[in-house]
Formats: C-alpha cells, structure tokens, sequence
C-alpha cells in the first residue's frame, strides 16, 4: 500500500507544505535547487507558486519539472523505501 499526495500549499522561500492521504503532513525546503537545471524555471516564484498533483501523483510545475512525491514522503518522514515498499525487503535465502 503506497500513500497518495492529497494536498500541496506553496509556503514562502521556495517551500512547499505537502499532506498525503494517511494523515502524514510537512515541509520541504525547495530553494537549494532553485536556478539549477530544469529548476532553472523556479527564478521566478510566481512559477514555483504554480505547483499542483500531477496525473500520476507527482508533484508538478510544467511538462518539463516534476519531482516524485513518494521521494517526499520519505524525506518527511525520514523513512527507508523498503519501509513503505514491503517487496523491497531482502528475503533470507537458506543455501
């Protein structure tokens, strides 16, 4: 079972309030990458401000940005993927 994005809130200095749909909420700090690459576009704020759930429940700011929200939800809640993707767990194998 994987966690769906519900809700995003642009906050001021390039960060944004998410909330996922097991109750589990937070912030991330987006400035770092502000003006690098593809983020080359949050220059101007009114751009970042523009985010919204994407299709397959990214967050997303124009056909060429999007970061994956899953990653996000790790960041919030300082969990490993295996926490939250049960199949990534290394079976013991009995040789």
């Amino acid at each position: 079972m994987m966690v769906k994005l519900i809700e995003i809130k642009p906050k001021p200095n390039y960060r944004l309030w998410l909330k996922y749909s097991d109750g589990v909420a937070g912030e991330i700090d987006f400035s770092s990458h502000v003006g690098n690459g593809v983020f080359a576009i949050w220059n101007d704020p009114k751009r970042f401000e523009n985010v919204r759930i994407g299709p397959s429940g990214e967050l997303s700011w124009s056909d060429e940005v999007d970061v994956d929200s899953e990653a996000m939800y790790l960041r919030i809640t300082k969990k490993k993927p295996e926490d939250i993707f049960p199949l990534l767990k290394k079976e013991s194998i009995n040789a």
